[in-house]
């Protein structure tokens, strides 16, 4: 059931970042990245509505934390995609979100089995691979930038999911919520802070919203996958997400499927198979 949970906030991550991304493309990053926190945000309080729970003190800080990593992780690859090259943004941030929950969770005690150990290392390459694009021959952004932008967009997510992991069940969605609000406040911060403007000004800019609701309904199957399983094993497969965008650019946008990402949808599948077994 946790491999399940966790494949399903993957595609539920992929959709939404393919939405945002097809709209920014069409408006403009910032009030994007804005209306699909407020989605997420409304998401969450109307799911914190409908489920009871009795969260603590400590389970609010974890979502207050978590919120300074989304708010944080976002910023940080809205920029490097603005002044480096996605190609190396994209990969290395996808990584950084699954190494350090997945470590934090092995310094806390969890075990994976062995075969379980040989799924998650492949999905590391797996997950960098298949965001991979080949560079063009006139390229001039910057790699060096977009590799740091990338580290700490990495680090922003790999705190998202290692602070969420730490939201017991009992709690309800009440910290999750709380998430939603800081990283709404955080995109705002940062898009200001860099010079953009988020906010909406056409009616593209609202389809955030669309993706907001789907981030809401990843961050939810990563909870209950966390819940039901390993936080090391839940983080790794969650961050398969750039799959599910890759292959959705693939079937509706005809986008080229290049012999790198093949190579890295092929290792997510040797992933997701060998997790499952183990």
């Amino acid at each position: 059931m946790s491999v399940i949970l966790a494949l399903g906030a993957a595609i539920a991550y992929g959709l939404s970042d393919f939405i945002g991304g097809v709209a920014s493309r069409r408006t403009s990053v910032w009030p994007v990245a804005l209306t699909a926190c407020l989605g997420a945000a409304v998401g969450t309080v109307v799911l914190a509505l409908l489920v009871p729970g009795d969260p603590t003190g400590t389970d609010f800080a974890w979502g207050l934390l978590a919120g300074v990593g989304s708010g944080t992780g976002t910023a940080f690859l809205y920029r490097g995609f603005a002044r480096g090259r996605m190609g190396v943004v994209a990969p290395v941030s996808a990584v950084g979100a699954a190494l350090l929950p997945a470590g934090l969770g092995v310094a806390t005690g969890e075990r994976p089995t062995a075969l379980a150990w040989v799924g998650i290392l492949a999905a590391l390459p797996g997950i960098w691979l298949v965001s991979r694009e080949p560079a063009p021959v006139d390229a001039r952004a910057s790699s060096a930038e977009g590799l740091l932008d990338g580290v700490l967009a990495g680090l922003g997510f790999g705190l998202l999911f290692a602070a969420l992991g730490q939201v017991p069940e009992e709690a309800g969605f009440w910290p999750v919520a709380a998430n939603q609000a800081v990283s709404l406040l955080a995109v705002a911060i940062a898009a200001w802070m860099l010079g953009g403007d988020p906010v909406p000004h056409r009616s593209g800019d609202w389809w955030g919203l669309i993706a907001g609701v789907l981030a809401t309904l990843a961050v939810v199957g990563f909870m209950l996958a966390r819940q039901a399983g390993l936080l090391s094993v839940a983080a790794v497969l969650t961050s398969l997400y750039p799959a599910a965008t890759v292959l959705l650019a693939t079937r509706l946008l005809h986008e080229r499927l290049h012999r790198t990402q093949s190579l890295g949808l092929l290792l997510c599948g040797a992933s997701v198979v060998c997790v499952a077994l183990g």
